[in-house]
């Protein structure tokens, strides 16, 4: 009996247009590329399912965030399900209002969408939480509270509020290794 091949059309095209739009961009203070991040987020949610556009909605999860691309653009290139999923992890930033004066609206209004959320946002959100929570533990085993400093928002307690909430959040996928890994990173970053 031969193997099917997994069809990974959608996937490949959302990692081409995703390091397409995050092209010439670092991750902040990282000094690799950006794109390295949603790749990473992609991994994640591939422990948890092989549904391609969930794949996909991961690649592309920080694109209209953080590039100049449309929900409209990746509906047109993927699909509603896929623009859904990106969507929902997309935070609005006011152009006229500094970062840290709405970050906790922000990520209040970020929890409680993923909260309200079915399984499938669940999963593309918990992939790109638990890539940052990876990246937040690493920085602070060598930086330690210095590390808050780099952000908008420089008081550890919220971001440990924040991640808290979001491991609460995200509590339905409590039976995966990266829901696990994740609330393991928070105790350990915020003991």
């Amino acid at each position: 009996m031969a193997n099917n091949p997994l069809n990974t059309a959608v996937l490949d095209r959302a990692i081409i247009f995703a390091v397409k739009a995050h092209s010439g961009t670092e991750r902040r203070g990282k000094g690799y590329p950006y794109v390295v991040h949603p790749l990473e987020a992609v991994a994640i949610v591939a422990t948890m399912t092989n549904d391609q556009e969930l794949l996909a909605a991961a690649a592309l999860h920080d694109t209209v965030e953080d590039t100049d691309v449309t929900v409209e653009q990746i509906r047109a290139e993927f699909g509603d399900r896929v623009a859904a999923l990106v969507a929902a992890e997309s935070d609005e930033v006011p152009a006229d209002i500094p970062e840290e004066d709405t970050w906790h609206a922000r990520k209040q209004a970020s929890i409680d969408r993923i909260a309200n959320a079915g399984r499938d946002a669940k999963m593309v959100a918990l992939g790109d939480k638990l890539s940052n929570m990876r990246a937040i533990a690493r920085d602070y085993a060598v930086q330690g509270d210095a590390l808050w400093d780099l952000f908008h928002v420089k008081d550890s307690k919220a971001h440990e509020w924040r991640f808290r909430a979001l491991a609460e959040a995200l509590k339905e996928l409590e039976g995966t290794f990266a829901y696990q890994e994740f609330v393991k990173l928070i105790d350990q970053v915020f003991a």
